[in-house]
Order: C-alpha cells, then structure tokens, then sequence
C-alpha cells in the first residue's frame, strides 16, 4: 500500500515539475531540459535529482526554491530533498525533441542531436534557418550559451552549446 501511494505521489511530482520552468530560458521546463533526473517520494518526502546543464551554475538556489515551491502542492508531500547531481553528467542529447522547437521559437539555436567530439558545430539561425552564421562571443549571458550572429537576416542570437557525454 505505502509503494502505490510513493508511486501516485511520484507521478503527480513528475506532473507537476512540467511547470518548472529554467529559470534562465523561461519557454522551456527543466524536465524538457532533461535536468530533472530522478524523483522519489518516501513517507511523504520527496527527493528530487537535478543535473545542472554546467558546474557552478548561478541558478541552482533559485532551481532548488522552484522546485520545492512546486512539489509542497502535492498532497501527503510534506517536504522536499533537491539534491544536485553531476553524475550522471547533463549532456545536450537529454533536451526533449519538442523542446527543440520552443528554444527556436524563443531565439536561441538548440544543440544539434548526437554532437561526438571532433564534430564541428554548425549552428543555424533561430529567425530565419539560414545555416550563415557565425560565431561572435563563445561566452554568452550564461555558461551553456554563445552568441551567433546572422549573416543572411542579419540578427544576432544565441545557441545551446554542444555538451557531450563522452560514452
């Protein structure tokens, strides 16, 4: 009885943590991120495994305080573990298909799929599709993200950069 009730309790969390937002790219979740990498409900507490896209993230407390805020709605939840993890490492390759198409919609060029090392990293614009690009700050507002400008529409933009997992 106690298992089924975790179960339900693990689903509506998983439900829930769909409206989590990254805190940074606000049209997309951490779970459509693939950030969210395990939940567990046990005697009405649960425990949430995050893989933060880059160590040292500035996000993480306000991750942490999102998720919890979210997670206390459930009912019999009656607290909340976020505990960051790096193992396994967050690679590019967990962001979800349709996600892909929200971080267009929102100006930023998603990683491409299956980046191995040696790959070189063709990005394209968000705006107009055009494959012109070129690379003007590898450093952008975040770690996980270059600046790219346009050489066809003439816009500057950002990219997802390429995180491999090494297997």
């Amino acid at each position: 009885m106690a298992h089924e009730t975790n179960e339900l309790h693990e689903a509506a969390c998983w439900k829930l943590l769909q409206d989590v937002k990254d805190p940074e790219i606000p049209v997309i979740s951490m779970v459509e991120m693939g950030m969210i990498h395990d939940v567990r409900v046990d005697s009405g507490v649960a425990h949430v495994e995050v893989l933060p896209t880059f160590v040292g993230c500035p996000a993480l407390e306000i991750m942490k305080n999102n998720i919890t805020e979210k997670l206390v709605e459930v009912e019999g939840i009656s607290e909340v573990h976020v505990h960051f993890v790096y193992d396994p490492p967050w690679t590019s390759d967990r962001i979800a298909l349709d996600a892909r198409d929200k971080l267009r919609s929102f100006g930023i060029a998603p990683p491409p799929l299956d980046f191995k090392p040696g790959d070189v990293w063709k990005v394209t614009c968000p705006y107009c599709d055009s494959p012109y690009t070129q690379l003007e700050n590898l450093f952008g507002p975040a770690a996980c993200r270059s600046i790219l400008y346009c050489r066809h529409c003439k816009n500057p933009f950002e990219a997802l950069k390429p995180i491999y997992s090494g297997d």
